[in-house]
């Protein structure tokens, strides 16, 4: 159990764990973890423009439209015209990578487990935390992004 004085260190592995896990998950099918974070991306938001993609993943144009050629070649996501002005291009999800799900599974079996362990009150308070700490992280990235564009 977590004490104020180690809490910090205890939430940094936290961090630390997740993240390599992303990593692992993502070389197991195959995928860096940049292209598997912004397939998470697209199946989360939804289809969007490249530079939308690029905003969202911290990258620069040229990189962006490395990244979505690659995903495009191994038939993840597809180029289509924005029905509302064709003179943009859309990209949208078309494919998740095979075998992620399996992958994924004993990390999501464990928290799983690891959750179930809570009251539902207590479950209630998880959530509400990821939540709102995943507003909150998407927050502070988009203004790093901003302070690194100036």
């Amino acid at each position: 159990m977590s004490t104020p004085e180690n809490a910090g260190v205890a939430y940094r592995r936290y961090l630390s764990a997740l993240m390599l896990h992303g990593h692992a998950g993502a070389k197991a099918v195959g995928l860096g973890a940049t292209d598997l974070y912004a397939l998470n991306i697209l199946g989360l938001g939804g289809s969007m423009t490249p530079g939308e993609l690029g905003r969202r993943t911290g990258l620069t144009t040229g990189p962006t439209t490395r990244l979505i050629d690659r995903l495009e070649q191994a038939g993840y996501v597809r180029r289509v015209p924005d029905p509302d002005d064709r003179r943009k291009i859309i990209v949208e999800l078309v494919a998740r990578p095979t075998g992620l799900d399996e992958v994924l599974a004993p990390a999501r079996q464990k928290i799983g487990a690891i959750v179930q362990g809570y009251s539902p009150e207590q479950q209630a308070v998880l959530f509400d935390y990821f939540a709102r700490a995943a507003d909150a992280y998407l927050e502070a990235t988009t203004e790093l992004h901003d302070k690194r564009a100036l």
